[in-house]
């Protein structure tokens, strides 16, 4: 098999596992924005996810020499390492219910700012949990200031996420009573497509069609996205968001150790003789985990929706091919940035591999560029957001900074 052996390489991995991991919730942002629903595109987006994690497995898994101590996967199908593939199961069921949890998090609080939370969160929880597992291969001393930045950046992040709330709805308080957020009227006109804005220049809503015309950040453009969306949010309360981000952030918190326990045995689970897991063998069973629990879980939202969804079935599911071509490409984007996290962190100690939760500062930028997020924010929600990115830009250099390599404690 195929092993990362210089921390050159290893960071080499965590950077495309970023750019990999930060891009994925924009494109499911983007198409529930559009009025697909969630549960069509997460069926897509896992299955996808699977197939990623099932290439890497026979290609990467079974290039090189195998041995003893690192068998190829499919040596390791056949093993007797059950309480390691259990492990890994349980990392694939908590990353699972986690990118489900954001998937509707993302329409409530936004795409940067659910981004940044849930990073933080997995970063202050995974992180120190990591450390200790890998037996302190990364600086404390350089890895705790990381992670005390990422805790800051949570504060950080649910300040500005009020902060920008309140700025929407400032704006919606300046449209005529009928309109505004909350009242039977407001419901009963979007629904039916009116809107009194002026109507000015496209907005960059879908590389498709825009939302409406009226400019990004401004009211008419905030009912236009409403009208249009699969999951209405106006008139619902923010902690809804906000709650729905930190549950996410806690299931993600754990889906990291679980893996790196599930690969370095260090709670000494295999019998005698009998070889650890090797990343692929790990993450084939994580993502087989993962898959089935969001195949039930979206198949139960079907029939039973959540958020005020509309009810669906599988043959709407199946019928229903608009953007499956872009929910199966923010799945593979998924399932390669997994792989290549925890390529990287058997490398170089996870801790430091979860300097890839540096993907709201990818994230964040498709949120300004796609949507218009932030767009016409009051002053204060400004200063906050940068403020935040700061932050987390020098949390994640000093988590690189922490690097190790297993087997050279420091």
């Amino acid at each position: 098999m195929y092993v990362i052996e210089s921390k050159t390489a290893a960071i080499g991995c965590m950077i495309l596992s970023l750019c990999c991991l930060g891009s994925w919730p924009a494109i499911l942002t983007l198409l529930e924005r559009r009025g697909r629903l969630p549960q069509h595109t997460f069926l897509d987006f896992t299955a996808a996810n699977l197939l990623a994690a099932v290439v890497i497995a026979f290609t990467l898994g079974e290039v090189g020499k195998s041995t003893f101590q690192t068998p190829d996967f499919t040596t390791q199908l056949s093993q007797d390492n059950w309480p390691s593939v259990l492990l890994a199961v349980a990392g694939g069921v908590l990353l699972s219910v986690g990118n489900l949890a954001t998937q509707y998090a993302l329409a409530f609080v936004g795409l940067p700012v659910t981004e940044v939370i849930t990073a933080s969160i997995t970063v202050v929880i995974g992180t120190t949990l990591n450390y200790f597992l890998d037996d302190k291969i990364n600086r404390a001393e350089v890895l705790f200031p990381g992670v005390g930045c990422f805790l800051i950046a949570v504060f950080l992040g649910a300040a500005v996420h009020s902060s920008n709330a309140a700025d929407v709805k400032a704006k919606l308080e300046s449209l005529p009573s009928e309109y505004k957020a909350g009242t039977q009227d407001f419901y009963s006109s979007i629904k039916k497509g009116e809107d009194n804005t002026e109507k000015e220049e496209p907005d960059l809503e879908s590389h498709e069609k825009p939302v409406g015309k009226a400019k990004a950040g401004t009211a008419g453009f905030f009912v236009e996205l409403e009208n249009k969306r699969a999951i209405k949010v106006f008139g619902k309360s923010i902690m809804i968001g906000l709650f729905l981000t930190l549950f996410a952030g806690t299931c993600l918190s754990l889906f990291s150790p679980a893996f790196n326990l599930a690969t370095n045995d260090q709670w000494s689970t295999l019998p005698r003789g009998v070889p650890k897991l090797v990343v692929y063998t790990a993450f084939f069973y994580f993502s087989i985990a993962g898959f089935l629990i969001a195949l039930i879980l979206n198949l139960i939202f079907l029939y039973r929706p959540m958020a005020g969804l509309a009810r669906s079935s599988l043959k709407k599911y199946v019928n229903d091919s608009k953007g499956r071509s872009w929910a199966v490409f923010a799945g593979f984007l998924c399932g390669f940035g997994n792989g290549l996290q925890f390529m990287g962190g058997q490398a170089a100690g996870y801790a430091a591999a979860d300097s890839v939760q540096a993907l709201p500062l990818v994230s964040t930028f498709w949120g300004i560029i796609l949507f218009g997020e932030y767009r016409r924010s009051s002053r204060r929600t400004y200063v906050l957001l940068v403020s935040m990115l700061l932050m987390f830009v020098a949390a994640v250099a000093i988590l690189m900074a922490s690097s190790g390599r297993r087997g050279h404690r420091k």
